[in-house]
């Protein structure tokens, strides 16, 4: 199968050390100990927050609806076991800046009892639309990363006739392997979640895509697909970062993704294995996405794993867990050591999108000494979206934003290839990454200001027209004045 895809151009990329063998042969661990406090945020997916309809106070049971979804683009949240709500209230976000979002803080009973759930009997015999509502009301989002929510690509789907599914089993990150894990231990699950997605978004065959550096995982998958012909696993070049959509679309399919377009235009959506194997359990076992599988990994942890833990675990207990040395520990990473974000400190939250926390020592950590650049255009040669990283980086550095923007900056995914490459170790991702911030500040601001402009012009265009209409009146009430005055002037004249 492998030889049919090969001799694809793969555009960009790079060949980034993989430290996965800490993690990767290793069974998943699912004896977690049940934390005493679950911090749950109600944004842990793309587009409007959750709103709670619980209590202070309410007890509820593992897999009970705590938020629901608010608008299309949204996910409902879930309790990830069972116990009191103790608060909802702002608490620091799993992100960079640690600033406060809202959270529901759950104080778990020890029982980690279940909300009884009915079980579909065929569910192939439900309409696809039906699948489509169930893995919406089960809180699932793209767990790849982008927690974009799947029901509303399930829709997409359906209604722009989609020809091929992908599922991305790539995961050309370092240091992670929850999927590939994930992938040799329930390729079963996985393989009947796909066969769900497809039935819910009507559409007959599906590609799931393996880097060829996971043998066990393709092997097991492959077998577990055997008996579906409609399903092809196929095995892909391992090289940074295969993972994204549009690169692995490409070489998948041949097609291209236009800008400014979604994949679903051309007939192609993907989806993560996580993701199927998420889509699986809410089907059959009519269990929302409450837990997931994390990589713990990094030259401080003792007892590097990937553990299934309940969403909302702090990053502190995970540590104690996998006896993680703080001292030795330079970076707290959530995600990858490519596009994940680097952490404050460990009490923040496990959510939807963490696919794996890293403990990185000083060792394991690039050079940032930055030196002049050298000119070797490496930037250019392995950008995956065909960009000129270096030009970019130059007219962000004079404050030129709109040249930047021309020139390809929102083509930007962020995925570092252009700064892990560059012999000069000049930080060019974080300029983009800074430049896209400040672009879209500036949008947010102007798009106020125009509001703010409408606002004012609709508000003078109301008060000239109720002063015309004042005028008018007053026009007419002195009009019929003097004609009442008139008439009362011929009637005194006549008597």
């Amino acid at each position: 199968m492998l030889s049919l895809f090969s001799k694809k151009r793969i555009r960009g990329g790079v060949h980034a050390e993989q430290h996965k063998a800490l993690t990767a042969t290793q069974a998943i661990v699912s004896n977690f100990p049940l934390p005493e406090k679950l911090y749950i945020p109600l944004q842990q997916h793309v587009g409007k927050p959750a709103e709670p309809l619980i209590r202070v106070g309410d007890k509820v049971l593992k897999g009970q609806l705590l938020a629901y979804s608010q608008g299309m683009i949204s996910a409902p949240v879930h309790a990830p076991s069972s116990g009191i709500i103790l608060d909802v209230n702002d608490y620091p976000a799993p992100h960079p800046s640690a600033l406060p979002i809202r959270m529901i803080v759950l104080e778990t009973d020890g029982k980690d009892e279940w909300l009884p759930a009915p079980i579909v009997a065929d569910p192939f015999q439900l309409t696809p639309e039906d699948i489509s509502l169930r893995v919406g009301a089960a809180g699932i989002v793209g767990l790849g990363g982008a927690t974009f929510p799947t029901a509303v690509k399930l829709n997409m789907g359906r209604e722009n006739r989609i020809d091929t599914l992908i599922i991305n089993g790539a995961e050309c990150e370092p240091y992670l392997s929850c999927d590939d894990r994930l992938m040799q231990e329930r390729a079963g699950q996985i393989i009947d979640g796909v066969r769900l997605m497809l039935h819910g978004m009507e559409s007959d065959n599906a590609v799931i895509a393996i880097e060829d550096n996971k043998q066990e995982a393709f092997l097991a998958m492959q077998a577990a697909a055997l008996p579906y012909p409609l399903i092809k696993v196929i095995q892909i070049p391992t090289r940074y970062p295969m993972g994204w959509d549009r690169q692995l679309i490409r070489y998948v399919t041949g097609k291209e993704v236009p800008v400014g377009c979604r994949s679903s235009e051309i007939g192609v959506t993907i989806h993560n294995v996580g993701t199927a194997y998420a889509t699986h359990k809410a089907i059959r076992l009519g269990q929302p996405l409450v837990n997931r599988v994390i990589t713990v990994s990094g030259g401080a942890v003792a007892r590097p794993m990937n553990v299934e833990v309940p969403l909302g675990t702090l990053i502190s207990e995970l540590f104690n867990f996998c006896n993680v040395n703080s001292d030795l520990t330079a970076r707290i990473i959530m995600g990858g050591p490519m596009m994940g974000d680097s952490l404050p400190h460990t009490g923040l939250p496990t959510v939807k999108a963490t696919s794996g926390i890293l403990a990185l020592t000083q060792s394991e950590l690039k050079n940032t000494d930055e030196q002049p650049c050298i000119r070797c255009a490496s930037c250019v040669t392995v950008c995956p979206a065909g960009l000129r990283p270096l030009d970019m980086a130059n007219n962000i550095r004079i404050n030129q934003l709109d040249v930047a923007v021309d020139i390809g900056l929102k083509d930007c995914i962020s995925c570092g290839c252009c700064s892990y490459i560059c012999p000069s170790n000049i930080p060019l991702v974080q300029y983009f990454k800074y430049a896209s911030g400040e672009v879209a500040a500036r949008q947010q601001a102007q798009h106020k200001s125009e509001q703010t402009k409408r606002l004012i012009d609709a508000r003078n265009a109301r008060m000239e027209r109720i002063a015309r209409q004042q005028e008018e009146e007053e026009r007419v009430w002195i009009a019929a004045k003097k004609e009442r005055e008139r008439l009362k002037a011929e009637q005194e004249a006549l008597v």
